[in-house]
């Protein structure tokens, strides 16, 4: 199984960064700003924390050599930028309690950050409160990768007890749940469907960014391609229930920078996980180019804040902008089906 995760890695690593549906949002321009760069507040409330930084290191790897010392500097540079970070699934580690180390070094390093634990779908709350203590975690995600299985030559194909377990992990878990897909995104139908079990965070996790169809199929000697870029972005996902859910949502999925951050924060999102992104800096950089690279990413994010006259995350949800008409027509029909 540590292969598997290896192999993750390397063809995550390899996949291109494409456009994808934040190109198809553009905000409009305000002339004259009322507010000052030094003023902007880009603190979010998510669930019952509360984020300095609107954007956090998201799920990713554990349970190998290699997990290990990616998760160590991941863990060193959420010290440093004051970021909140997601474990990879660590029911790898529940498995196998030689390949802890992968995740308890993200409170050896960082003993004061907030952490987030990760198992599967399908996962009881016993098995979810035994990772939240191996990571001794703030939270934890649940993700959704009903997809990547069917895929994954030695996937699970059974998913009948998934609403049953979800229900009985919303009822039985020692800290606050988040739901999260894997880069496939989320339907309208979905997102309310978890809200009325009692979930009270989402992370949407569109395509558009890591592809785990196309890292599967890399996998297989049989190839699927007909499902890479399956599933909705994650725009799609945060405008087909903006102003029609309580739940506090997540965006990840295709973020790239500032600008896209931005994007997704206006749509709905109260903060925003990046995976690939974080994996790329810390495998192709020291720890100080990495940490010189988070702070210029939040002062550009604070530009853009500032040029469009939002002085806060929650001013930002008010500003205008438009979409090209494709992605305006899926949304509208998205809406149209729940």
């Amino acid at each position: 199984m540590s292969q598997r995760k290896d192999d993750h890695i390397a063809f995550a690593l390899e996949q291109q960064v494409k456009n994808n549906d934040f190109d198809r949002f553009r905000f409009v321009h305000t002339s004259i700003p009322s507010t000052s760069l030094d003023s902007i507040d880009l603190r979010t409330t998510l669930g019952p924390f509360t984020l300095n930084v609107p954007f956090f290191i998201n799920a990713m790897t554990g349970g190998s050599n290699q997990s290990f010392e990616i998760n160590e500097k991941l863990a060193q540079l959420a010290k440093a930028c004051d970021l909140a970070m997601a474990t990879g699934s660590v029911s790898i580690a529940l498995k196998d309690p030689s390949l802890s180390d992968a995740f308890t070094i993200l409170s050896k390093v960082n003993p004061e950050g907030l952490r987030i634990a990760n198992v599967g779908a399908g996962s009881r709350s016993d098995k979810l409160n035994q990772a939240v203590d191996l990571v001794n975690a703030h939270a934890c995600q649940i993700h959704l990768n009903a997809l990547q299985e069917l895929i994954m030559p030695e996937g699970d194909k059974n998913f009948s007890s998934w609403w049953n377990d979800l229900e009985d992990c919303v009822l039985h878990s020692k800290v606050p749940i988040i739901v999260k897909e894997v880069g496939f995104g989320m339907s309208p139908h979905t997102i309310l469907k978890l809200e009325s079990l009692g979930v009270k965070m989402i992370d949407v996790s569109g395509q558009g960014g890591t592809d785990f169809a196309w890292i599967e199929n890399q996998r297989r000697s049989h190839s699927l391609d007909f499902f890479n870029g399956w599933g909705h972005s994650t725009l799609e996902s945060l405008l087909s229930v903006k102003g029609r859910t309580h739940v506090d949502l997540i965006a990840s999925g295709g973020i790239r920078g500032a600008l896209d951050i931005a994007k997704a924060l206006a749509s709905g999102a109260k903060a925003v996980g990046l995976s690939s992104y974080f994996l790329k800096l810390v495998t192709n950089h020291s720890l100080q180019e990495a940490i010189t690279q988070v702070e210029q990413l939040k002062n550009e994010l604070k530009m853009i804040l500032c040029a469009l006259d939002a002085h806060d995350i929650e001013s930002l949800t008010k500003v205008d902008f438009i979409l090209d008409a494709d992605l305006d027509h899926r949304i509208t029909k998205l809406k149209e089906t729940f």
